[in-house]
């Protein structure tokens, strides 16, 4: 490989600057597959949309949402108008990070495209943060410029102004669009700009995003992914286990910000020549209703959805939809059965993390096995490790340790890349054991094995349990301090309508677990509350629950 192909774009090298040092990198290995045989210069907003015009599929939707559509063409269009405001206008220089933030809409996906086409790296975020939120992500990764939707400007506003410290944040600038009344500030800007763009000439390895953590054990971190990393995700789990066509239409509840998302409404659908449905609000019963009214035929949600739509189809059409999928935290077998009852669609289950970008362990259709998450998507190897990183034999629980084309590089924090990346293999922080077949079965986050008068007890196997009571409709179980059995397990559960909370209800959902598992797993205190925390992007934030319980305690 020559000096030259390897040269980053970037003058900008705040990203390069900060990775974690060469001892503590991933192994990410781009072999496994003949598709991940990248070039070594490669801008992917220019691979997926310039590359998507140039296949032919100008003139196919690629972005549908209430009220129109955006086709392929338009979209590169728009990218383009954007990635000109950007250099021209707002003078972002290649390596700047820039904030992107709002629901998700066409135009959303055209400044993420438009900031990877002019050079930059996008940093999305949840449009329900808040100012506070806002400034920790400006200033972990140092960012001076946002497009920000109108409707969810303030916060952001706010945050620009100055940073954590209270210091003014000098030469920031939001840039905004998509007002209701009239063009915004972006659109006013892209008025008489090309329709053309010559995507910059990016390193494969130049950071194309920081995606942040949704902050399940604390304040996210941020995590670093190339050009080559985008690509790979959707040469892997959408082609070798999604397996999409372009008469396919995606939908799905999680925003962008969250690469869940990312790649399953927005990069596998072009990245196939399909269609992408964005939705503003797609909490259940609005998802449910713009499957009845748009008709998809991919679904991407998380497990709560699929639950809760499940005591919602009557008066729904949702057969449509030929593959859903689930992610973000566990499918419970309870989930999958329900749902494949009501609707005949088998859910595909799968983990990936933000540190590894998107899914690399699951199955679909006839390889599915309820209760497990499925097996090793091609492209990637995983194992099951003890505390010293030894491989575990089949059948022994242990630490999910897994390596591919993509890897975790955490933005400027040394202490977290320690514990998440050994020996060139990432730590999830989930513990599973593999059976014989390959199949991969979920156990418990790493941090959440309750260990009780000696007995390691896994909280989700007390959560599923609790699940296939009629009275439930969530829970969560954890472990808190006790001096006589070390840890105590405890239900924090969210009632189902119409049930009431009772010291009586509390005994009968004990009576419950002791009869269907081990009666040593059960939960000794039971607390029923209204709603359980969770971050933006609906991951169940376990640690909070820690921490009242322990305050209370």
């Amino acid at each position: 490989m020559s000096e030259a192909r390897e040269r980053s774009a970037y003058r900008d090298t705040f990203c390069a600057d900060r990775m974690p040092p060469d001892a503590l990198m991933p192994v990410r290995d781009f072999s496994g597959l003949p598709e991940l045989a990248y070039p070594f210069r490669l801008n992917c907003a220019a691979e997926l949309l310039d590359g998507a015009v140039a296949a032919g599929h100008g003139d196919r939707a690629a972005l549908r949402f209430p009220g129109g559509e955006w086709s392929y063409r338009e979209l590169l269009a728009a990218t383009n108008r954007i990635a000109s405001v950007l250099t021209d206008d707002l003078g972002l220089v290649p390596g700047n990070r820039v904030l992107l933030r709002g629901p998700n809409t066409p135009m959303l996906a055209a400044c993420w495209f438009a900031v990877l086409k002019a050079g930059g790296v996008a940093v999305c975020t949840m449009a329900l943060l808040r100012e506070r939120e806002i400034q920790a992500v400006a200033d972990k990764a140092e960012i001076s410029l946002a497009l920000c939707d109108a409707r969810t400007a303030v916060d952001c506003l706010g945050a620009f102004r100055t940073r954590r410290d209270g210091s003014p944040r000098v030469g920031a600038r939001v840039v905004q669009f998509g007002r209701l009344d009239a063009d915004g500030e972006l659109e006013s800007l892209m008025r008489g700009k090309p329709d053309q763009f010559a995507a910059v000439d990016t390193s494969a390895e130049d950071i194309a995003l920081v995606a942040f953590t949704s902050g399940t054990t604390g304040e996210g971190k941020g995590t670093m992914h190339s050009h080559r990393d985008i690509l790979a995700i959707t040469d892997c789990f959408p082609r070798y286990v999604l397996r999409p066509g372009p008469d396919d239409l995606f939908c799905g509840s999680p925003p962008l910000a969250f690469t869940y998302a990312l790649g399953g409404l927005l990069l596998f659908p072009l990245r196939f020549g399909a269609c992408a449905l964005l939705l503003e609000q797609a909490s259940p019963p609005q998802l449910l209703k713009a499957i009845t009214e748009h008709r998809p035929t991919i679904c991407f949600t998380a497990p709560t959805a699929y639950r809760a739509m499940c005591g919602m189809l009557a008066g729904h059409d949702v057969s449509s939809l030929r593959k859903c999928v689930s992610a973000g935290e566990t499918l419970p077998r309870s989930v999958f059965e329900a749902w494949r009852d009501a609707t005949g669609v088998k859910i595909i289950d799968g983990i990936g993390a933000t540190e590894m970008l998107h899914i690399f362990i699951s199955a679909s259709e006839d390889d599915i096995r309820p209760g497990a998450t499925g097996r090793v998507v091609p492209g990637y190897e995983a194992r099951i490790v003890d505390e010293a990183g030894n491989p575990l034999p089949d059948g022994t629980a242990g630490r999910l340790a897994v390596r591919g084309p993509t890897g975790c590089r955490y933005l400027d924090n040394v202490a977290q890349q320690e514990r998440y990346v050994q020996h060139g293999w990432n730590l999830t922080g989930d513990s599973y054991l593999r059976d014989a077949d390959g199949y991969f079965w979920y156990q418990a986050r790493t941090d959440d094995i309750i260990v009780s008068s000696g007995y390691n007890i896994a909280g989700p196997e007390v959560e599923n349990v609790l699940l296939e009571h009629p009275a439930v409709l969530e829970c969560a179980v954890i472990g808190l301090p006790d001096e006589e059995r070390g840890q105590v397990v405890k239900a924090v559960i969210v009632l189902a309508a119409g049930q009431a909370g009772s010291a009586e209800l509390a005994r009968e959902l004990q009576e419950f677990v002791k009869a269907r598992i081990a009666p040593y797993k059960y939960p000794r205190a039971v607390e029923f509350v209204p709603v359980l925390p969770r971050t933006t992007t609906g991951k169940l934030q376990r640690f909070r629950l820690r921490e009242s319980g322990e305050a209370a305690r």
